[in-house]
């Protein structure tokens, strides 16, 4: 039996995480759960899987997560955390052998980190990790002789054809977008894109976030510095095509001309099942392809006036330093302005790619050097978002 703890557990991808659990009995023990802030989920969740530690945000939080678990059996053995040192306490419990990390943003950077240092194997769904300290965590992983594998589809559809072939037979890894709610909207009317229809993701649902992200496709510019650093590859060798079935997961083409694809259901829990169980195969949970609906895989060029965030990922990854982690920071700022109504759709480039010619050029030696940078993109996203806003108010004056 394989015991895991769970960084964000009632997020999406932990939610689907213990789906995936309750699916293949016996085979897992969740031994430690960090919460967030959703206490009633919390409280569901340690009275279905009896955790030993279970860490919330804050310590008000611990404190309703104490009392909604009444007079329950599995109150008596649990350890209840919060905050920072809650979430590094679960993610370096002597009991777990794997870490799952999918807690939303920056904040499970460290605590994951501090699971790597701890000898944990990793099943990684926290694009963060890699996105602003990819080289960083790539070291710790290999010197401390860990595993780190992908929940994310397009990597772990990757990491899956990559069994079939060494290194460096590899020419390119091509990595699937579906194009987003935007796909078929021209350039020219991008500006009128509402968060209402940026949010209407047409395959998948997700966090707010991603989804937005998906629209920019700055996901998948995240998703080139993740490949990078996971698989070894340099920039040149990883391309983003437009597949909007999402059928094709992603791809890698070898030097022999063929070219191997993943396919599968638009299902978090197949990625999920596929890292947890590694290097075994186990029967489905559910998850199967309707081929019947299978009709036709269209592919297409990214238009790079439509989405300027994938080159703006690209440019972050081939500078380095402090670029791609102030690229992450930049983007979250900007897209909660533009949920907030704040900033236009197009506006959320423009935020990044400012931070991204103002962030300081140095490099980052630690996860406080990555903690600092993240701060100060942040605090510079807000700085373009005002100066924006104020010349978009002077130009309606006048």
């Amino acid at each position: 039996m394989k015991r895991i703890a769970i960084l964000g557990s009632t997020g999406s991808i932990g939610r689907q995480c213990l789906s995936v659990v309750d699916s293949l009995p016996g085979r897992f023990e969740v031994v430690a759960l960090a919460a967030g802030s959703n206490v009633e989920l919390a409280a569901e969740q340690v009275e279905r899987h009896a955790p030993k530690v279970v860490s919330v945000a804050t310590e008000k939080a611990a404190a309703e997560l104490c009392a909604s678990l009444g007079r329950s059996k599995n109150k008596k053995s649990l350890e209840i955390l919060f905050g920072a040192e809650g979430i590094e306490r679960v993610a370096t419990h002597s009991d777990a052998e794997t870490v799952v990390s999918a807690a939303v943003g920056v904040v499970g950077l460290p605590a994951t980190y501090k699971a790597i240092e701890h000898g944990k194997n990793i099943a990684l769904a926290n694009k963060e990790v890699l996105v602003a300290a990819g080289e960083l965590v790539m070291a710790a992983v290999a010197r401390h002789g860990v595993s780190l594998l992908p929940i994310d589809s397009e990597h772990n559809a990757i990491h899956q054809c990559l069994r079939t072939g060494l290194h460096g037979e590899v020419r390119r890894l091509v990595l699937t977008a579906s194009g987003g709610p935007f796909r078929k909207t021209p350039a020219s009317q991008m500006a009128k894109a509402s968060p209402r229809e940026a949010l209407d993701h047409p395959n998948w649902k997700m966090g707010e976030r991603i989804t937005i992200d998906s629209a920019t496709l700055m996901n998948k510019g995240f998703e080139v510095i993740e490949a990078r650093w996971l698989f070894g590859m340099s920039l040149d060798k990883i391309q983003v095509v437009i597949h909007p079935q999402s059928t094709i997961h992603s791809m890698v083409e070898f030097v022999d001309g063929s070219i191997l694809a993943q396919l599968g259901p638009t299902d978090m829990r197949m990625p999920i099942q596929y890292a947890l169980t590694y290097p075994e195969r186990v029967a489905s949970n559910g998850c199967t392809l309707d081929w019947s609906a299978l009709r036709q895989l269209d592919f297409e060029n990214v238009p790079p006036r439509k989405f300027p965030c994938l080159e703006l990922a690209r440019r972050a990854l081939r500078e380095g330093g402090r670029l791609p982690c102030a690229l992450n920071a930049a983007d979250e700022v900007a897209i909660a302005a533009f949920l907030e109504r704040k900033l236009p759709f197009p506006g959320i480039a423009a935020v990044v790619e400012r931070v991204l010619e103002r962030i300081p050029r140095s490099s980052l030696g630690n996860i406080d050097d990555v903690l600092a940078a993240d701060a100060e993109a942040r605090r510079l996203a807000r700085e373009a978002i005002g100066e924006m806003a104020r010349r978009a108010n002077g130009r309606k004056a006048s």
